[in-house]
């Protein structure tokens, strides 16, 4: 998930700034204090592919617009975005989720679900990396801890994370009271019920537009993402 990178990134570069901007904050700035230019040229890339670092794509600009006032929140933001551009990471969603908090990581159900979704493609070396690597994006964001033996853990939803799981759930279709139960809010090991206290809470500093009434659900998003709004 590479987090400690993206914290990076964000802090060497305005709120304004350009994907042009970014590059040149890692390659030029090298704000990552990687040794080579070409490491900083690959994380420039690989940073590019997790979570976009250009306004004019609308899922980085709400996670621009949520990393500022939702510090807190900022590991589980950076795990919705890089789940919804990764699609190796997010074939490892279930097989994560499913673990009772405390349990050991099933290594063997992690292995199927990333056999299931690149269908043999990849080799058993490059699927022992990948498994290192999407275990380690979900330690990053609190779903697991541990060194040796990585365990299952609970995270602490925000208010800016619903937000965003709000907007993603959205983005893919679901409207009223279902937004509070989707796939993008169970991630944040979160209820309904806790999903509209929180919601509410975003509603009050700001993040969104929010009206329930009984099992009618109202939402606007134009204040996460003014420039949709503007579309």
């Amino acid at each position: 998930m590479m987090f400690d990178e993206l914290a990076a990134v964000l802090a060497a570069a305005p709120e304004t700034a350009s994907r042009e901007d970014y590059a040149a904050a890692i390659v030029e700035g090298n704000c990552l204090a990687k040794a080579t230019t070409a490491t900083r040229r690959l994380s420039n890339q690989r940073l590019g592919e997790l979570y976009g670092l250009d306004p004019g794509i609308p899922l980085f600009r709400v996670l621009r617009r949520l990393w500022s006032v939702d510090a807190p929140g900022r590991p589980l933001l950076a795990l919705q975005c890089a789940l919804a551009r990764d699609p190796l990471l997010a074939a490892t969603v279930s097989p994560v989720l499913a673990l009772a908090a405390g349990s050991d990581v099933q290594r063997d159900a992690i292995r199927a679900a990333l056999k299931d979704a690149v269908d043999e493609r990849l080799s058993e070396a490059t699927l022992d990396k990948v498994i290192r690597n999407v275990a380690s994006s979900w330690e990053q964001a609190g779903h697991l801890v541990g060194r040796t033996f990585k365990k299952r853990a609970l995270v602490q939803a925000t208010p800016g994370s619903v937000a965003f799981g709000l907007y993603l759930g959205h983005a893919v279709g679901f409207r009223g009271a279902s937004l509070f139960a989707t796939g993008w809010v169970s991630l944040l090991d979160c209820t309904p019920v806790a999903a509209r206290d929180l919601a509410i809470e975003a509603k009050r500093i700001g993040l969104i537009d929010l009206r329930i009434a009984g099992d009618v659900v109202d939402l606007a998003l134009d204040r996460l993402d003014p420039a949709e709004g503007r579309s």
